[in-house]
């Protein structure tokens, strides 16, 4: 057994000026980041295909699978460009206008969508900056809305508005967007985030276009809950996407901050029972993009996260433009290491299994558990079985899959407790390739003689697909 361990919770990073370079993406992968994000809000064309191939060649270098998720912008609604930040106190009126209107006099700036006056009403709340910013809409026009401040601070160009309880009429997928998805296919990402989905059909509009538009490496959907609208829907947002995440800055803004707890738990216990891996994002070590450590609370808001059993935790300013991006790898890694040694919360346990492929690998998690194995090896050309595997939590074993297929490989990244391997498969005699397998992973350390494995597969037998499970011990 691997002497330092195996960390079952997966670890993402999003790449900026702080980890965008050849040296730190190595770094970073070598330190345990298992998927890397492109936030599409701030990435060039040209720069996404520099950080992809260098990604992929330091994937191929250690021969380990890396997951590569493109974040979508969405429909975002932002300020327009102001050649200097506007000062604001309580009580202050401000205008937002549309269609190029210039008032006459006081403070204002334009707004980047020429529907944002037809979509919110007198009375409503708007926030600019991730919450910096609070007013109340006192009026509005044809081309302006007037606003009275609520709270004291400032606006800046390109500030993000958020319209808590207000559906805006922006489509989910825009033109920037749909772009940004074809650079993802001509890449090869694995992952491709939407952001601000509202209801099922938001996805169904993303799957249709990624149809349109066939890839040899077709990624999988994940949807980010970042309103009340997605909350509203969730579980039908659940079963239509691939994967969840859940996206707790705009969210925080959106929904009650109170709220926000009961909100993540309820997302990450319904992804355990649907079988959809889940991702929680957002502001986990913030207070790192300056400081070398962690704040208390921070330290125990991963635990949860971890505790919770979440498939994923995601790094973003403090990889992207952090002082410690390292750092931050090496803290996640520690405090998951530790709270997974500790037990979860088990949701899995209310999983809806609905095909004798998911019974199948339930019973091998819980003979794998039963026997404290040393690993669950599992073999899959793409990668269901061991989607099923991480679904049921394996208590003790490490999930070791094998697949024959790179993209395969690198879209199981996200999975909890699973580690990808490319091999070969010898479909005459499927025994061969478990054999070689076992060999590779004994090589590597990762398994001892002596060592109980369960195996399951599910590979061509001749004309076949053949599923099974069976127990071996290691000579």
């Amino acid at each position: 057994m691997n002497p330092q361990g195996f960390r079952k919770t997966r670890i993402i990073a999003t790449l900026g000026p702080a980890s965008e370079s050849p040296d730190m993406l190595e770094r970073l992968i070598l330190a345990g980041v298992n998927v890397l994000r492109l936030n599409m809000s701030h990435a060039k064309p040209e720069w996404v295909r520099r950080v992809v191939s260098d990604i992929r060649s330091i994937s191929q270098k250690y021969r380990r699978a890396v997951g590569i998720l493109l974040d979508t912008q969405g429909p975002s609604i932002r300020t327009g460009d102001l050649p200097a930040k506007i000062p604001l106190a309580i009580g202050d009126r401000f205008t937002f206008t549309v269609r190029g209107r210039v008032p006459g006099a006081g403070k204002w700036t334009s707004v980047g969508y020429d529907g944002f006056v037809d979509d919110v009403q007198t009375g409503d709340t708007l926030i600019v900056d991730n919450g910096e910013m609070k007013m109340r809409i006192l009026s509005k026009t044809v081309d302006s809305v007037e606003c009275e401040v609520l709270t004291e601070g400032s606006i800046g160009s390109r500030r993000h508005i958020n319209l808590p309880g207000v559906h805006v009429s922006l489509p989910a997928l825009t033109d920037k967007d749909k772009e940004d998805v074809r650079l993802g296919l001509e890449v090869g990402v694995d992952y491709v985030a939407l952001s601000f989905v509202r209801d099922p059909r938001d996805i169904e509009d993303l799957r249709a276009f990624l149809r349109q538009h066939p890839s040899v490496h077709q990624p999988q959907i994940v949807a980010k809950i970042e309103h009340q609208f997605a909350v509203n829907h969730f579980e039908a947002i659940a079963r239509e996407a691939d994967v969840i995440m859940v996206a707790r800055g705009d969210l925080g803004i959106e929904c009650p901050y109170e709220e926000l707890p009961i909100i993540q738990r309820r997302i990450v216990k319904t992804c355990q029972r649907l079988g959809r891996p889940v991702i929680v994002a957002t502001h986990m070590l913030e207070s790192m993009i300056q400081n070398p450590l962690p704040t208390r609370a921070e330290i125990t808001d991963v635990a949860n996260a971890v505790f919770e059993q979440a498939d994923a935790i995601m790094l973003s300013g403090e990889t992207t433009v952090g002082r410690h991006p390292l750092a931050c790898i090496e803290v996640m890694d520690t405090i998951a290491r530790r709270i997974e040694r500790s037990g979860g919360a088990n949701y899995q346990e209310n999983a809806e299994l609905t095909s004798p492929r998911q019974k199948l690998v339930r019973s091998a998690v819980s003979l794998a558990d039963d026997l404290k194995a040393a690993a669950l090896l599992v073999f899959t050309r793409r990668g269901h079985m061991a989607r099923y595997a991480a679904w049921m939590r394996p208590r003790h074993s490490e999930v070791q899959v094998f697949t024959d297929r790179w993209p395969t490989a690198d879209g199981m990244t996200l999975l909890r407790g699973v580690a990808p391997r490319v091999v070969a498969f010898d479909a005459q005699h499927p025994d061969r390739t478990v054999d070689e397998a076992v060999l590779q992973l004994l090589k590597d350390g990762e398994l001892s003689r002596g060592d109980t494995v369960v195996v399951v597969t599910n590979m061509a037998s001749g004309e076949r697909i053949v599923d099974g499970v069976k127990i071996r011990t290691l000579d």
